[in-house]
């Protein structure tokens, strides 16, 4: 029996689709981002906490954004064939979760109303899918015009 060998450039690259997004999807993604982010920071204003809580949410916010745009690059890098190390695949899903994880430990430990928590929770849930949206956007608009 013959032993088949794979070469590294092997990976089948996904051929995408060369539309442009709608400018409504985006105009949508965009405005979904300012909303999450603007609502999220607003309540950091307004909470009665220490400057290092509020500090703290916003560093969480910062991270949780970077990396879940980070993640969405590497999956489709993946997925397009173009290459991808498995440490960085790796560190990108670290970097999402565990952001995720520090705003969840944060607001359980938190001494803020329930519904406090859940605006937190859901204004940071929306940022991070928005940016998501809109660095998909970018791209698809990018790998049109090649």
């Amino acid at each position: 029996m013959e032993e088949e060998t794979v070469k590294p450039d092997s990976t089948p690259r996904i051929k995408r689709n060369k539309e442009v997004p709608s400018a409504a999807f985006v105009g949508a993604a965009w405005f979904v981002l300012f909303v999450g982010v603007i609502a999220y920071l607003i309540g950091l204003w307004n909470a009665e906490m220490q400057l290092n809580e509020k500090g703290y949410y916003f560093t969480i916010l910062l991270f949780g954004l970077f990396s879940a745009v980070t993640l969405q690059k590497s999956v489709r890098d993946k997925l397009e064939g173009i290459p991808v190390t498995n440490i960085f695949f790796a560190i990108s899903w670290f970097g999402t979760i565990v952001s995720i994880l520090l705003l969840v430990v944060g607001l359980w430990n938190a001494e803020l109303a329930l519904s406090e928590k859940g605006f937190y929770g859901m204004s940071y849930t929306l940022s991070l899918f928005a940016a998501i949206s809109v660095q998909k956007n970018i791209r698809d608009t990018a790998e049109s015009e090649r």
